[in-house]
């Protein structure tokens, strides 16, 4: 990575290892995935092929990954268990999560077509994923038998649901007649009035899908005359136990006591809520601009195996930025992203509230969808060429307390941009002419921006100052009035939620300078607040308030001295700001800035209606 002046700004990133000897368990749920069944039409209340599919991909995670020996799932969630010693990404949290939950989301795109060959994959699937630290194999057999016992009992509610509702009743009438049932009534229920027999549905419906890894004898392939010799070879298999979590289970495989630990008896008694206190919250810090950075991993490869153009494939970049562009529109909290290469940064709003600012969900949300995306829209970009095996990529949440930390750190960013992609441009030049990996990497050795530029320059007729600004610049995501326009170049008037407007907002891609103030200065309200001196003992800022009654926004600018009073169709309408601003104090002829949050209510008075397309007073 590339030195600069602003790599200060990864001291704010903090570790989230996970302490030996815990056992490491990665949960892994579906997002808003009533809606996609019934989007995609599953059927009610299992959907086999959907739950093979799921199986499918736990399965793959599992060859994939060594250091995982047990994946246990249901309906739309996942939890795969690591091995006691491992040291996967030397166990940090957010790597391991933001990892697992992007290679399951793209192989559970990847692999639609294997089991709804006829259907195409409506809205786009996602996951969220959390880590629960298990300081013995006691926790983890208690909290295996929870999750089957919640398989249980969702299942065994669904099916009388689904079934009342089949059979006229509609979903208001079948949660009451439910409401307060215990297992036995429930199990009346459908086999008076369907005829249906609990037990006799299939397994992995009750009892959910445990995926494993055992031990096997294998032969290997001697010269003759000479006796075989046994090895163990490791397979991964599926099984559909009344109880995975008893002794006998876990007796009868192993390999997951030498790997998990054994368990010394049964387990009766589980209360949820002890098992919760092991489940790793980590909230972000408040009124911080929080920074989910995604990386692609071991893209490298990836690249090679897909045939991307080097040093650039512009395909390939349009493709990170069309999937960055559906974060911004899936997540309102993300107010500006920044990609370059095979990484992406989004930017939530210091005030977001998204997930009660839990840290996993945050990360696992946006790169699931990210990835998700960027299977789903493979095609628009790439019609000819198959998508050889699903990407991955991981993330990290970072905090950044201050307006000019921010700014920093999309600096830091895009310097690395420039300097990584005029070296890359150097050394494919230098490999596309003749050169060997070795001998490029030796002419570059110690070369300094102009010595690179005059490289290209001279060698291959190449001024840097003139490649695609995409290359050089990077990429940058945001929200952007749009004005539109007739076919006569006139304004045209547009319905924006329902309010007439002549702009509506739009996710734009552009590839500016952001270390410079001019872009910051053009689009002042996309990090909030931007607070401005201008003299001592004066502080001034510009406001955005978007009103979600009338779906438009007031712009206001005011003093620290001022008495405000906005006028507001709606009158008496208390708005709260949590307002950041740079203080200037003089003292001692010493001139000092500090930093501060304020609170700000403000009231609105009914004795003025503004034009909702201007800017309202203040005074």
């Amino acid at each position: 990575m590339a030195n600069s002046k602003y790599e200060y700004v990864k001291s704010f990133e903090t570790e989230d290892e996970v302490m030996y000897p815990n056992l490491i368990v990665l949960r892994i749920d579906g997002r808003n995935f009533a809606r996609f069944s019934e989007a995609n039409e599953f059927e009610k209340p299992n959907d086999e092929r959907a739950l093979n599919l799921m199986n499918c991909c736990a399965t793959s995670v599992l060859e994939k990954y060594p250091d995982i020996i047990l994946a246990y799932g249901f309906s739309d969630e996942y939890s795969f268990i690591f091995k006691k010693e491992t040291k996967f990404y030397q166990r940090r949290a957010s790597k391991i999560l933001s990892l697992i939950v992007s290679f399951f989301t793209s192989l559970y795109v990847a692999k639609w077509r294997e089991f709804f060959p006829r259907e195409e994959i409506r809205f786009t699937p996602s996951f969220k994923s959390r880590i629960i630290c298990c300081p013995s194999v006691e926790v983890l057999q208690a909290y295996l038998a929870w999750r089957q016992r919640e398989c249980h009992s969702k299942n065994q509610y669904n099916t009388c649901f689904w079934m009342l509702v089949k059979s006229g009743k509609s979903e208001i009438e079948a949660h009451d007649i439910l409401k307060g049932t215990q297992k036995q009534e429930k199990n009346e229920i459908l086999f008076q009035q369907f005829s249906i027999n609990y037990k006799n549905l299939p397994s992995m419906y009750r009892q959910g899908s445990c995926i494993l890894k055992t031990e096997v004898d294998e032969n290997v392939k001697i010269p003759d005359n000479e006796s075989p010799v046994k090895r163990l070879r490791k397979m991964v298999k599926i099984v559909h136990s009344e109880n995975i979590a008893s002794r006998s289970f876990w007796n009868d495989y192993s390999y997951l006591c030498k790997e998990l630990g054994c368990f010394e008896q049964n387990v009766n008694n589980i209360k949820h809520e002890y098992l919760k206190l092991f489940q790793s919250e980590n909230k972000l810090l408040p009124f911080t601009w929080i920074v989910i950075r995604i990386d692609g991993s071991h893209f490298h490869r990836f690249s090679d195996v897909q045939g991307f153009e080097k040093p650039n494939d512009e395909l390939a970049l349009k493709l990170m930025n069309a999937s960055a562009v559906a974060v911004l529109e899936e997540f309102n909290d993300i107010v500006f992203a920044y990609g370059v290469s095979d990484e992406y940064s989004f930017i939530l709003k210091k005030n977001t509230e998204l997930y009660q600012r839990r840290a996993s969900e945050i990360v696992s949300a946006v790169v699931s969808f990210f990835s998700s995306t960027y299977v789903i829209k493979w095609k628009e970009f790439f019609p000819k060429k198959e998508l050889k095996y699903p990407p991955n990529f991981d993330g990290r949440a970072v905090c950044y307390p201050s307006y000019e930390i921010i700014r920093d750190y999309l600096a830091w960013r895009q310097v690395d941009c420039h300097i990584n992609n005029q070296y890359n441009t150097c050394f494919w030049m230098l490999v596309k002419s003749g050169k060997s990996t070795r001998e490029a990497q030796s002419l570059l050795k110690g070369t300094q921006a102009q010595e690179k530029n005059q490289m290209l320059s001279q060698l291959f007729g190449i001024d840097y100052n003139t490649l695609p600004v995409i290359f050089r610049n990077g990429s940058s995501v945001f929200w952007d009035k749009v004005i539109s326009l007739s076919s006569s170049g006139q304004e045209m008037m547009v319905t924006d939620n329902g309010v007439v407007a002549k702009s509506h907002k739009k996710v734009v891609v552009e590839h500016p300078n952001i270390i410079e103030d001019d872009f910051w200065g053009a689009h002042p309200l996309i990090l909030e607040v931007m607070a401005m001196q201008t003299k001592e003992g004066d502080l001034r800022f510009l406001l955005q308030h978007e009103d979600k009654q009338l779906g438009k926004e007031y712009i206001m600018n005011f003093s620290l001295d001022s008495r405000i009073s906005v006028a507001s169709p709606l009158p008496n309408m208390s708005l709260t700001y949590y307002v950041n601003a740079l203080s200037h104090h003089v003292c001692g002829g010493v001139s000092t800035l500090s930093f501060l949050t304020m609170k700000l209510t403000i009231t609105t008075t009914p004795a003025f209606h503004p034009d909702l397309t201007g800017r309202a007073p203040w005074s």
